[in-house]
């Protein structure tokens, strides 16, 4: 599949300053760029322009012309438009991605026989897209366009031999092919370096592997030596940069340290704890009332996880752990039946819990994902924008 190398959101630049001494400014960084959901928020603000993207999308949608969406429609359809606002694939940030799986059951709440008529889709859809935005103002996705210009100034940089030192220090031992060692090295470094995720197939099969494969085979699978790796090292990361040169790769990338400190602003906020806790009782199924179930509590924070700067349950493995101990320690879950101010009672301890566990043991996150190139947002929302003249 071919990979566009034209701008993510037009490719907003960022000014960065650049170094050294009189006559230094500023210069324009066109590799990188911050989506944080500033853009989403514009368009279904406009009222005028987001009803013409629902329009547009739901009669393209509704081939029978009887207007409605069935449940098999929509999550294309969602998918679709969150491509369109510029939103990276499923897969690249847990943030989006919770509010993406969620979207079908959202959009067909409360509906009959699981059809959503399009006053219910663009309701359902601006609710769910601004909360997506709020979701990427408190954790951005930075979107990185690779093209090899910054590997080659880590190569060329100070930085170079003290990182493949470190690298050697914990791949290479004796007996250890070079190929085994270059590709442990791929793996630990990152994008911070300008070298795609050796994570990603696609990453693997178009650009680091055809790399490796222009270093001589025979020394490949010979034994290595800290001379010849730093060497072909080297060469290897060169050859990286000429095939993003040749091809330029976007990465989205996410990085989040959960240590505790949103839940202890909200712990001691009491008029915002209160009010999100009659919020989340309120949200609370009849069936579930009553009842503190582990399945209840979890969905319980979710709705604070916001307001706590907590990932989804589900999106950080080592967080849903700490949640878990929370929940047990807590002696919550256990299905005991528990009235309104028992069960706001118990959710303000998991939550302190929590708190204690990520504030001795903060948990660190770092994803890198090559995504395909969406419709430019900007684009999209331009666009709309001249149609409603």
């Amino acid at each position: 599949m071919e990979r566009s190398s034209s701008g993510w959101f037009g490719w907003r630049r960022k000014k960065k300053a650049r170094g050294g001494g009189a006559g230094g400014g500023e210069e324009e960084d066109q590799h990188k760029v911050v989506v944080d959901g500033s853009e989403i928020r514009e368009l279904v603000e406009d009222r005028e322009v987001f009803g013409m993207l629902v329009d547009s999308k739901f009669r393209q949608l509704d081939a029978d012309g009887h207007g409605t969406l069935s449940v098999q429609e929509l999550r294309p359809a969602v998918a679709d438009i969150g491509a369109a606002l510029g939103l990276p694939a499923e897969g690249a940030s847990p943030n989006t991605d919770h509010i993406c799986s969620e979207v079908v059951s959202e959009l067909t709440h409360g509906t009959s026989q699981g059809e959503v008529s399009k006053a219910e889709f663009q309701e359902a859809l601006s609710d769910i897209l601004l909360g997506m935005a709020a979701g990427l103002k408190r954790d951005p996705l930075v979107i990185l366009r690779m093209d090899g210009e910054d590997l080659r100034d880590f190569v060329a940089s100070s930085r170079y031999e003290p990182s493949a030192a470190a690298i050697f220090s914990q791949v290479g031992s004796e007996g250890v092919p070079l190929r085994q060692c270059l590709l442990a090295a791929l793996d630990q470094l990152s994008v911070d370096h300008g070298v795609p995720p050796a994570s990603d197939a696609w990453a693997v099969e178009n650009i680091l592997e055809p790399a490796l494969q222009q270093l001589p085979a025979n020394q490949l699978e010979q034994p290595a030596s800290r001379d010849d790796f730093f060497r072909q090292l080297k060469e290897l990361l060169g050859a990286v940069a000429d095939r993003l040169q040749e091809q330029p790769v976007i990465v989205a990338h996410t990085e989040n340290t959960y240590d505790g400190s949103g839940i202890k602003r909200l712990l001691a906020n009491k008029f915002e704890l209160d009010r999100l806790l009659d919020s989340v009782w309120r949200g609370v199924t009849a069936e579930h009332k009553n009842k503190a179930s582990k399945e209840c509590l979890i969905a319980a924070l979710d709705k604070m996880a916001d307001a706590a700067s907590l990932p989804y349950y589900g999106a950080v493995k080592q967080v849903d752990a700490v949640v878990d101990d929370a929940i047990k320690l807590a002696k919550a879950g256990d299905g005991k039946t528990a009235d309104e101010a028992e069960f706001k009672k118990l959710l303000t301890d998991t939550l302190g819990t929590v708190m204690q566990q990520l504030n001795s043991n903060p948990v660190f996150v770092s994803t890198s994902t090559v995504v395909h190139e969406p419709l430019s947002g900007s684009a999209l929302f331009s666009s709309q924008q001249q149609g409603a003249k």
